[in-house]
């Protein structure tokens, strides 16, 4: 159940990174929901594992969306350079 919650979360995550970040995306939605989700993970270990909260409260969905900026700044790095 509570990895159901982290994939939710990972979404709404996906979708706020995606707001603050306009602009064209080379995988579209689904992409940006994945890195969503590794940034909801990322983001609520990094969060966890300094002490700013446990998963769920607001530091870590901060940690989260700014997580999830990161790897979509990253992968349209990497895929606008081909």
């Amino acid at each position: 159940m509570e990895f159901l919650i982290i994939l939710l979360t990972g979404l709404a995550i996906g979708v706020v990174a995606k707001f603050l970040m306009p602009g064209d995306d080379p995988g579209g939605f689904i992409v940006t929901t994945l890195l969503g989700i590794a940034g909801a993970f990322i983001g609520g270990f990094v969060s966890t594992a300094i002490g700013l909260g446990a998963m769920g409260s607001v530091g870590s969905f901060v940690l989260a969306v700014l997580g999830a900026m990161l790897l979509l700044a990253g992968y349209r790095f990497i895929k606008g350079r081909k």
